[in-house]
């Protein structure tokens, strides 16, 4: 089944955004099953060269024990959750891609959060495209040019909703998930293409 093309907005060359990709008691039993099922890790990264707590949860995972490299983590892909195996082969089919891993972050409240960055890692290839597929409270997502950090575009990403990052945006623009007072939890999965080694 094809997206509805009557509810995508196109926020910018090669950004795309699916307010409601899947319906909303879908992506509420999807977020209660993955609170509870997965097994969720918290980390030190490395910022301006000084170790930090890592300000969410995250679990990675893929279909072929994929690595993936960020912030000094080295990660080592856990097989798919069901609901996610079955979900990244509906997103490949609808959105002809072909990605073979998720990020997954769990932000258990507005404290947690995301800096600045871009997802530019070896990993992923020149550039890669990106699906982020947003699941319980929504929460605003800033992006801003490398080349110009005044220029910035802000999406509050609803639940149920899908951010599509195309080829170039990754090479262009930096994005971030900022605190956010009084915020319920989210999770936050972002498919991507590892490439094979």
């Amino acid at each position: 089944m094809e997206p509805n093309s009557s509810k995508i907005v196109e926020l910018a060359h090669d950004l795309k955004y699916y307010p409601q990709f899947i319906a909303s008691k879908e992506q509420a039993i999807l977020f209660t099953a993955l609170v509870s099922e997965i097994k969720w890790q918290s980390a030190q990264i490395k910022i301006f060269g000084k170790w930090v707590n890592q300000p969410r949860l995250y679990a990675w995972q893929g279909n072929n024990r994929q690595r993936y490299t960020y912030s000094s983590l080295q990660l080592q892909a856990e097989p798919f959750h069901p609901s996610l195996a079955s979900l990244i082969l509906r997103i490949n089919e609808q959105l002809h891609l072909d990605f073979n891993s998720v990020l997954i972050n769990y932000y258990r409240n507005g404290s947690d959060s995301m800096g600045w960055h871009s997802d530019d890692e070896p990993e992923l290839g020149a550039n890669p495209t990106i699906a982020s597929l947003s699941l319980g409270a929504p929460r605003d997502f800033i992006l801003r040019e490398k080349l110009n950090k005044k220029h910035q575009i802000k999406i509050n990403l609803e639940p149920g909703s899908l951010l599509l990052m195309g080829t170039s945006i990754q090479n262009i623009w930096q994005h971030a998930l900022p605190k956010r007072a009084q915020s319920a939890a989210r999770i936050n999965l972002t498919f991507r293409k590892i490439l094979e080694t």
